[in-house]
């Protein structure tokens, strides 16, 4: 069902603005779900320059990289609150960031104008799709049994991220994963984050997850500094100052062409296009998997007015690489703010108004390590699993033209690090079992398949091609 506050008549409300509505008596669930969002959102402002920074462009300094950063985010999530009235926040995206750094810049030799280009150019091409009612047609084709494991698949994903980010789940040395040492500080604070978030979260407090956050970041400066200021590679340090001024010297520094005279016309479409698949699902299994913990999404799988954030999201693309900030997408962690009661635009609206203050406050900012996040994590992670075993409409796992798609969709998104590689298996998968069964399904379904079938196949391709392999 459809958010009450987002459908209430102006005069029921305490404030409206553009397209946002807020009754009166949603305002301070409003403020500290946007706050509790960002809080889980605030690692990107030094993980996105740290990442972008390692692609060797000497232009990419850490103070540009992180004005740009504070400065997208900022500016489209508001544009996403008072467009849309819904609680996304948009921040540049993980994943996204290291194509442009280790694929774009030190792979394919262009220059962090030329890359951020890329970025311009894909999400011009997404924002056409959309306006052209493609992109939405895409979005409504898919059934609600893949709309529902996109869901869970990404409950899965924000679990093991919490997992990692807490170093309780690590790589392992002749297997894929494998428990950590559980050993030293930074595990510590994670673990009493995790069972703090538990606690409060079991007895039903209001704003668990913000505790929890600010909790853990205070133990942390405290262990952190008794132990030599040294126990974390990032937060947990009071700073020396309180304001530090924007660099804005990256702000529109892209070309847009660079890449086709740098590398050929085919290598620069396929570039294009392998960056824009994953930005258009990743946005699409992000707003299904949010949308529907936050009553944006009926029972039928239909999003009212989905062209609308889908718009936002598709423009702050293409802002993403004229600011020099990579691809800017709407993030999963928008899930803590719902969690916290966030459901109208105004939730939005606080989280990009502390994204642009962050361009002053950096240093506050960076008080919070990664690991006092992790509680927050699992937390959201394991109430987005909850969709699998809704009592009101159950997935049927034992009918194979469920189980298939749905399952895959849910384990090769956390164990691949990918939304997209997720919903492409689950596409494909689909694709195949509703074939072998006869049935029809809509054209948009099986030319997204296709276009998977494409994106996972690139490496075979350009391999076939002159001079390839």
């Amino acid at each position: 069902m459809v958010s009450e506050a987002a459908e209430r008549a102006p005069e029921a409300t305490g404030l409206r603005l553009w397209n946002m509505v807020v009754p009166r008596d949603r305002f301070g669930t409003e403020l500290l779900a946007g706050v509790t969002t960002f809080m889980v959102m605030a690692y990107i402002i030094f993980v996105n320059p740290a990442i972008l920074g390692q692609s060797g462009d000497p232009t990419f300094t850490f103070p540009a990289l992180m004005t740009s950063t504070c400065l997208v985010a900022g500016l489209m999530t508001l544009l996403m609150g008072l467009f849309t009235n819904r609680a996304f926040a948009l921040a540049p995206g993980m994943g996204l960031n290291a194509v442009v750094a280790f694929q774009l810049i030190a792979g394919m030799k262009l220059t962090g104008r030329e890359a951020m280009g890329v970025i311009f150019l894909e999400g011009v091409i997404i924002t056409i799709l959309v306006l052209t009612g493609l992109r939405e047609a895409i979005f409504t084709a898919v059934p609600v049994s893949l709309k529902k494991a996109i869901s869970v698949g990404i409950g899965f994903f924000i679990l093991f991220i919490g997992l990692s980010e807490a170093g309780i789940v690590v790589q392992g040395q002749g297997t894929p994963l494998a428990l950590g040492q559980l050993t030293g500080i930074p595990v510590l604070v994670a673990t009493i984050g995790i069972v703090l978030t538990l606690i409060l979260h079991v007895r039903g407090v209001k704003g668990a997850l913000l505790i929890s956050i600010v909790a853990t970041t205070v133990i942390a400066v405290i262990l952190n500094t008794l132990s030599g200021g040294k126990a974390f590679a990032a937060g947990a340090v009071m700073p020396t100052a309180l304001v530090a001024a924007p660099d804005f010297s990256l702000v529109g520094a892209f070309d847009p062409f660079g890449i086709f005279v740098k590398v050929g016309a085919l290598s620069a479409v396929l570039a294009v296009f392998s960056i824009m698949l994953s930005d258009f699902f990743d946005t699409m299994g992000t707003l299904v998997g949010v949308g529907s913990q936050a009553g944006y999404v009926n029972q039928k799988g239909e999003f009212k007015d989905v062209g609308k954030p889908l718009l936002v999201d598709s423009l702050a693309a293409a802002a993403g690489g004229a600011l020099s900030s990579s691809s800017c997408t709407t993030y999963i962690e928008s899930q803590a703010g719902v969690q916290a009661g966030g459901r109208t635009g105004l939730t939005a609206v606080v989280v990009g108004i502390l994204f642009l203050l962050s361009m002053f406050l950096a240093p506050i900012a960076g008080i919070v390590p990664a690991q006092a996040t992790a509680g927050a994590l699992v937390a959201v992670g394991i109430m987005m699993v909850g969709v699998l075993v809704n009592k009101d409409d159950p997935m049927d796992l034992s009918d194979p033209e469920v189980a298939w798609p749905v399952v895959i969709t849910m384990i090769v998104m956390p164990l691949t690090y990918s939304i997209t590689n997720g919903i492409g298996a689950g596409f494909i998968v689909y694709t195949i079992v509703t074939l072998v069964k006869g049935k029809r399904e809509s054209p948009m379904l099986y030319a997204a398949s296709a276009l998977f079938l494409i994106y996972f196949l690139q490496g075979l391709i350009k391999m076939l091609l002159p001079g390839g392999g």
